[in-house]
């Protein structure tokens, strides 16, 4: 499964901001954010779009045509964050 530290990061934020129970290195960096074991839904999407806005910069739309692909899993999020980061 391993994490890259930049998922294991992503992760940590992800479990914290959320406050999800369990270890953010134990999350399979393949499987589905919403709805997955994580038990995400929308409106905590919606939180972590804000808090991943406010740590990396990145601005993450809920209307972008591409949201489904960078919020399909913990990677795919991870590269939009690492491809598109300001700071």
């Amino acid at each position: 499964m391993g994490l890259t530290s930049e998922e294991a990061d992503l992760s940590r934020l992800i479990i914290t901001s959320l406050n999800l129970p369990g270890d953010p290195l134990q999350v399979d960096p393949e499987a589905p954010l919403y709805g997955g074991p994580l038990g995400l839904d929308s409106i905590d999407l919606l939180e972590l779009s804000m808090v991943i806005t406010k740590k990396y910069g990145v601005m993450l739309s809920s209307e972008g045509a591409n949201k489904t692909e960078i919020f399909s899993c913990l990677r795919n999020l991870c590269n939009y964050v690492q491809n598109h980061q300001t700071g």
